[in-house]
């Protein structure tokens, strides 16, 4: 039996994106077909003429859209490589999602396909984040941040200010994926978009150090798949 423990915002590929940032923070991609060419999430958000987006873009009241990029970008891929190493209903393989016990609200909210057997090991364990951070120390590894592309709108509002503050260049990059985007929803008649909840763009929700900020962090700071892991 295989087991596989899928994690979360695989690194894509260093280049420049949409223009001459080098990112240095990385985002999941796919492989289709015969050619095994690689789609990158962040070339299918920019595609002219699109009427879907595959992440949870803010609405104007604030509350995220659909998305698709969970389902596109981590659970079909990781259901695809399974299948291609053998994983089938009669030997399937044990996937184990990272969801700690201080989220156990977010456990089995997907189906199990007939290929995989899925596992919560953290909640067999009991351990909660503090936890997993605790055993991390004591093996005296640097405990990692939450993992989540570096453009989600999911990201909480002091990751962002962390990102800008820390990060200008990839915070500068998700500024003008949120321009791309809204010019192509300007194009189809369509109302703008955001990556944070404030209803404004990204560089105005979110102030350069030293600006005044708003109160309070109001972001989700998860999805609820489960597939985000720990």
């Amino acid at each position: 039996m295989t087991r596989a423990f899928h994690q979360e915002h695989s690194r894509c590929w260093p280049g420049k994106y949409p223009s001459d940032v080098k990112t240095r923070e990385h985002h999941p991609s796919v492989v289709r077909g015969v050619s095994q060419t690689r789609e990158q999430l962040t070339s299918r958000l920019v595609i002219k003429a699109t009427r879907s987006i595959p992440i949870p873009v803010r609405m104007a009241n604030g509350a995220p859209g659909r998305r698709s990029c969970t389902a596109d970008f981590k659970i079909k891929v990781v259901g695809r490589w399974l299948r291609e190493h053998g994983a089938t209903a009669l030997n399937p393989a044990t996937v184990g999602i990272g969801i700690s016990l201080d989220e156990i609200h977010r456990a089995n909210r997907r189906r199990c396909e007939a290929h995989e057997q899925i596992e919560y090991p953290l909640l067999d364990l009991r351990l909660r984040r503090s936890d997993c951070e605790r055993i991390i120390e004591d093996a005296g590894l640097p405990v990692p941040p939450k993992s989540a592309c570096f453009f989600c709108p999911f990201r909480t509002v002091e990751a962002w200010r962390r990102q800008r503050r820390d990060e200008p260049e990839l915070f500068s990059v998700a500024v003008r994926l949120e321009e791309t985007i809204n010019k192509t929803r300007a194009a189809l008649g369509r109302d703008s978009a955001y990556l944070t909840r404030y209803g404004r763009p990204l560089a105005e929700a979110i102030p350069a150090c030293g600006a005044q900020e708003e109160a309070g962090d109001t972001g989700d700071g998860e999805c609820d798949s489960g597939w985000c892991m720990t």
